[in-house]
Parts: structure tokens; C-alpha cells; sequence
């Protein structure tokens, strides 16, 4: 199992830009990757296909590079995202996208006929709140009880005001990953190949540093179990040079399979936020 942790620090400090390499951590398989807490649980997305909930509060405020938000949209396609529902089934280029987006795993859920349905809530991670939403054993479309193979991950948003107002590191935490497109998106009976799925973030502003995608997204096998990219064990490493990042860091040896990763957002220059501050204004996303 592999957990990722982002820091998002607030973008008004002043530091240098920085190529950040993202390592990640190889290892046996880790159960404790996928948090437990009972309150991730506490609500449940009712059974469907490309559907969604919300805005629902966060229970805390987070600035996302420039863009204020305490509430979010649940999307059954493996996202969250703040500005609106998002329906779509068919992952996009999350580094281009308007669209203001968490993903841990985009692509065509399907929780209709098997498989669990989404849940979400409000909890605490090391004392501070937090949201997270689980999909755990998740099917993809079109959704039948003949389906062998799921796929069981996790977001966990965790407040980090202790910081600077609206901090907040995001985890993308994995415990299987058996399949990788719906069949409307071009996968075969078994979820796999066509359009395959993307995990990352953006912010909607389209500035540098504010946009990321997982190395694998959209390249068929790599994030399945035992794939090039495979998001359970995550051996792969790359660079993301991050305008807006200065900060990196793995997790301890606690977990030795996690990869966690943490970009600080401290290094945009204080006129790089006010422009970050006006596109998103201007962009209608505060």
C-alpha cells in the first residue's frame, strides 16, 4: 500500500523557485496505508454512475494556491473538486484542465450493481482535522457482480493552520489498484487499457507550480498493481521542476512502503501571488 502527502503552504511567503525531485519509497506492501479513521466513513455517496455530492464542508479552510475554499464537491470518479460537480467519466490532462481538482484515481467509477459506494467525512489526523473520502473496493463502469478485479484508495485532506492560514497537506493513499478505465472510455471487460486513469491536482489558475500529475497518468498499466507506475508500491521516481514549491520530503521509516510526498508552496514570490489572486478573480474561482 503507498500513501503520497502534499504540503500546500501558503503562497503569499517570499522564497525561490526550486526543481524538486519527487523519491519514492519501494517496499513490502503496507496495510496501514489506507487511514481507518471512523469519521472518513461517516457519510455515504448513494449508489450511482458519474454522479456526485455537495458542496459539503471540509471543516476547515484551505487556500489552494490563491483560491480560498471550506467546502467540496464528492465526485464518484475518484476526484473532488471545489468550484463544481464534476460528472465526467473520462479522465482529462489534469496540468491543463480550468477545472479546480484533487484526484487520487480519475476514472469511471461505477458503484451501481458491485463493489462498495463511496464514503466521505470529517475526522482528525495527529490532532489536526481533516477530510478524507475513501473508494474502497470500487468498481468501474458498467458495474457487474461478475467483475473479480477492484480498486481500493484514499484522499485525506489534513488543516494545517498551525502553519499559516489555509495550509494544508493532501494524501493520496492506495491499497489496490486492479483496474484502469471504464468500458465507456475505451477499457476492455476487465478495466484496463483505452483512456486510462490520471491522478494529480490543479487549481483552475493555469500558472505554473499549480498543477501536477502522477508520473504514469494516462499510460496504459502503469498504475495497476505490479505496473511500471504501480500506485501500491510507486517505485518510480521523477523530477517536477514547481515554480511555487520549495519544500520536499518523504516519509519516515514508520512506513517503509509509503511515498509521501510534500510540496510547500512557500517559494511564490509575493507578486506571483497577486497575480495568482487576480486570475482568480478574474477566473470567477474566489
Amino acid at each position: 500500500m503507498t500513501n503520497m502527502e502534499f504540503s500546500r503552504m501558503r503562497p503569499s511567503r517570499v522564497a525561490a523557485a526550486a526543481a524538486i525531485a519527487m523519491l519514492a519509497v519501494a517496499g513490502a506492501a503496507d496495510a496501514a496505508a489506507i487511514r481507518v479513521n471512523p469519521g472518513f466513513d461517516g457519510n455515504t455517496v448513494p449508489r450511482n454512475d458519474d454522479s456526485f455530492v455537495g458542496p459539503v464542508g471540509l471543516g476547515f479552510s484551505i487556500d489552494f494556491y490563491g483560491v480560498p475554499r471550506s467546502s467540496a464537491f464528492v465526485n464518484n470518479n475518484g476526484n473532488i473538486t471545489f468550484d463544481q460537480g464534476l460528472s465526467t467519466f473520462t479522465p482529462f490532462n489534469l496540468t491543463s484542465t480550468a477545472r479546480q481538482i484533487i484526484a487520487p484515481f480519475f476514472a469511471d467509477v461505477d458503484t451501481r450493481s458491485a463493489g462498495r459506494p463511496v464514503r466521505y467525512g470529517q475526522d482528525t489526523v495527529d490532532g489536526r482535522l481533516a477530510f478524507g473520502v475513501n473508494w474502497i473496493d470500487v468498481d468501474y463502469f458498467s458495474s457487474s457482480a461478475s467483475h473479480t478485479n477492484r480498486n481500493s484508495f484514499q484522499l485525506v485532506l489534513i488543516d494545517r493552520s498551525d502553519i499559516n492560514p489555509g495550509d494544508f497537506d493532501f494524501e493520496f493513499n492506495y491499497d489496490q489498484i486492479q483496474w484502469e478505465t471504464g468500458q465507456a472510455s475505451g477499457g476492455n471487460s476487465s478495466g484496463r487499457g483505452g483512456n486510462s486513469a490520471r491522478a494529480g491536482f490543479s487549481n483552475g489558475t493555469g500558472l505554473p507550480g499549480t498543477a501536477f500529475e502522477l508520473p504514469g497518468s494516462a499510460i496504459n498499466g502503469a498504475f495497476l498493481d505490479g505496473g511500471p507506475n504501480a500506485l501500491i508500491s510507486n517505485r518510480s521516481t521523477a523530477t517536477w521542476t514547481a515554480d511555487t514549491c520549495s519544500a520536499f520530503a518523504t516519509v519516515g521509516s514508520r512506513f517503509p512502503s509509503r511515498a509521501r510526498w510534500r510540496c510547500s508552496a512557500s517559494a511564490l514570490p509575493a507578486s506571483a501571488s497577486r497575480v495568482a489572486a487576480r486570475r482568480a478573480d478574474r477566473l470567477g474561482l474566489r
